[in-house]
């Protein structure tokens, strides 16, 4: 038997199955140019599609990047990508839900957080001072 800190996914086996759902959101700043070029497309593409795609996959590999987050049976997912060109703010907002015996946080958190980092990767040749 491992000592009591030791790491291990926590049994979830007897708790009840319930609808889950959770909400996260990033914002990403920069130049009202920069963000202007990419709502407009690059040549990679569509920054925007690409970001609700990157979060998507996000949701799906959760538990692969985080030890502890069980694999959990997902059954809808979001993320909606809001450029603001006269500020320069990209907002984010992933939402997931599941249902299961444990709650969709982690997804929705990386689902954010992997399309804003889509968006970034993407803005950094336009704006070296994106946030």
């Amino acid at each position: 038997m491992a000592t009591s800190d030791a790491a291990r996914i926590v049994d979830v086996g007897g708790k009840e199955v319930t609808d889950r759902e959770a909400v996260a959101e990033c914002v990403i700043t920069m130049t009202p140019e920069a963000c202007a070029k990419l709502e407009a497309g690059t040549p990679k593409g569509n920054p925007i599609e690409a970001a609700r795609v990157a979060g998507i996959m996000g949701v799906k590999r959760t538990p692969d990047l985080l030890p502890f987050c069980h694999p959990i049976a997902v059954t809808g997912a979001e993320v909606i990508v809001e450029p603001d060109r006269s500020t320069g703010r990209i907002r984010v907002q992933a939402r997931v839900t599941a249902r299961d015996r444990t709650g969709v946080e982690m997804e929705a958190l990386t689902a954010a957080a992997v399309a804003a980092l889509s968006l970034y990767d993407t803005a950094k040749p336009f704006d070296r001072s994106a946030r």
